[in-house]
């Protein structure tokens, strides 16, 4: 679910009981070093975007992936969308989609009522020879 079938009819307003628009920075890897500066394993990274709650819907206003010199790379909306209770939404980033580099991140923007407490997280995933590992990072809220 990329979310794509989840855009807002209506602009919320904040008559709508809704809190402030909040950001969260969630690294990813599209690769990570191996042995040397110079060799590098690809991942396939996937962001997940959790509404952790049972009675309220959460909305995403932005979701931006940024690459490791901070340029934007894609921008993933282009209005709101809503995720439903308990409801998760993911965007995959393939293995071969090298663009972000090893220190990529999401920037996300959501909004919703004041005891929201959405997790994101992301999940990479890749391989060296016949092992395979993964790994998971967590948002972080900034200002």
């Amino acid at each position: 679910m990329t979310g794509k079938d989840h855009m807002v009819n209506k602009r919320v307003t904040s008559s709508d009981s809704l809190s402030k628009t909040r950001k969260v920075y969630v690294p990813v890897y599209s690769n990570i070093y191996q042995r040397t500066r110079n060799e590098r394993t690809s991942l396939t990274s996937t962001l997940s975007i959790h509404n952790t709650s049972e009675t309220d819907t959460l909305f995403i206003k932005r979701i931006d992936y940024y690459n490791t010199e901070g340029q934007l790379v894609v921008k993933h909306l282009e209005s709101p969308i809503y995720v439903n209770t308990f409801e998760t939404i993911e965007y995959v980033v393939d293995e071969q989609d090298n663009s972000g580099g090893s220190g990529a991140n999401f920037i996300i923007e959501w909004y919703g009522d004041k005891k929201l407490n959405p997790l994101f997280q992301a999940v990479m995933i890749g391989g060296l020879g016949n092992k395979t590992f993964s790994f998971t990072t967590e948002g972080v809220y900034f200002e």
